[in-house]
């Protein structure tokens, strides 16, 4: 017997439990807000060490002058770390950029201070050097063959080695001002003496709005196409989040001397270095080689020319590191660039760069950087002993490179 009334029907049946749609709805946003949290989880780690050690160190972590230091201290690995979350993408690694920054940066001592060089030509030929030292070491791994592993522990050995015949075991100090402001230099009081840097303040807002701009051009491009985006009140919240965020670092750098150059250099880094792999022919060759290589060869793509440049640019990174690290000191010394190697490839994997290669990102690899500039921070105002603290590094990366595999196992499992 048919039923006379079947929309009374199709009613209770939805409100009978099996089709609801306000727990559907419910439902689907939760489930938004919990993916875009994977998505992000790299940054919630980074807020998440942040307020322990502010906790932990009496919120001396999140003064000011604090603060800054942070970015000072920590801007060479960060330079590093953008360098080598490329290289770690195409499947490769690079061991010989703590020796490459050592030795681009003894060079620079005898151009700046022996020669009495200007010190514009010193960065130059600095900068010249180490992409000298990049095409040495691409050549031996795109047209010979050798694996990067092998040519860059040489490279490892081979320019420590110059480095201490540069220096003749001896250090060289008393750099140019110029040429310490790249270390150690501040955009302060350009527009007068204040007591919060108006210059800060503007270019602070300045990057607020221009990130709001272009979250929203980003949603409503993905509208127009059909495709799924998050929920309003979620994409809201997000923004006013890391608003916030911006603002209390801005004004606490206005609040100090004002804008880092070693900031500046690392911003104009992440925006050129971003848009090459995210929007750029040989960004998108990068990912390709390193999610197949043999599958990339045969679309077309010339893998050794990729490879080369991909060196050569490793090398122009790590010297500029080098530079922005004896700038800081004021000194070329035989112990420069000490791990800087294992900080830098520490920073990739903690960011989310894959083992295998073909997954990763420069925002990644900088707040990888950031949590390991974090961790070395907190843990020495605590008082905590080096051998420590090298401990619970270790046991971050490992942490981090088990998470990766644990989610290639899943995905691989689904």
């Amino acid at each position: 017997m048919s039923n006379p009334n079947p929309t009374e029907t199709t009613e209770s049946h939805a409100v009978g439990g099996t089709i609801n749609p306000v727990e559907n709805r419910f439902t689907e946003r939760l489930s938004h807000i919990l993916a875009d949290l994977g998505k992000n989880g790299i940054f919630i780690a980074l807020i998440a060490v942040v307020v322990l050690f502010s906790f932990l160190t009496d919120g001396i972590l999140l003064r000011p002058q604090n603060i800054s230091n942070l970015v000072v201290q920590n801007g060479y690995i960060l330079v590093l770390a953008i360098g080598m979350v490329m290289v770690i993408i195409a499947g490769h690694i690079d061991l010989s950029v703590g020796s490459v920054a050592a030795f681009v940066g003894a060079c620079s001592g005898v151009f700046a201070v022996h020669w009495g060089m200007p010190w514009w030509i010193a960065v130059i030929l600095s900068l010249a050097i180490g992409a000298a030292v990049g095409v040495w070491q691409g050549f031996w791994i795109a047209f010979v063959g050798i694996p990067a592993f092998i040519v860059t522990l040489a490279g490892m050995l081979i320019f420590r080695g110059l480095a201490l015949v540069v220096l003749g075991n001896a250090n060289i100090g008393s750099f140019p001002t110029e040429y310490r402001g790249l270390g150690n230099g501040f955009l302060t009081d350009l527009l007068g003496e204040f007591e919060i840097d108006p210059l800060t303040l503007g270019i602070g807002a300045i990057a607020i709005i221009a990130l709001v701009l272009q979250q929203v051009r980003t949603r409503l491009g993905r509208q127009k196409y059909g495709q799924e985006v998050e929920p309003l009140i979620w994409f809201i919240t997000k923004l006013v989040l890391v608003g916030a965020g911006i603002t209390f670092f801005v004004y606490s750098l206005a609040s100090y001397k004002g804008i880092p150059v070693t900031l500046i250099i690392l911003a104009v880094l992440v925006l050129v270095y971003g848009v090459v792999m995210n929007r750029s022919v040989f960004g998108r060759h990068i990912y390709a080689i390193g999610g197949n290589r043999h599958a990339a060869e045969l679309s077309g793509i010339k893998t050794r020319r990729v490879d080369f440049w991909l060196f050569v640019n490793m090398g122009v990174l790590a010297a500029l590191a080098g530079l922005i690290f004896t700038a800081r000191l004021n000194l070329a010394g035989p112990k420069a660039g000490d791990g800087f190697e294992l900080e830098a490839i520490s920073a990739a994997f903690i960011g989310g760069a894959a083992v295998q290669g073909g997954v990763g990102t420069i925002g990644g690899a900088i707040i990888g950087g950031l949590i390991i500039g974090v961790l070395n921070n907190g843990m020495s105002i605590m008082g905590i002993g080096i051998e420590w603290q090298q401990a619970v590094k270790g046991l971050v990366l490992l942490l981090a490179v088990a998470f990766d595999v644990y989610n290639k196992r899943r995905s691989g499992g689904r």
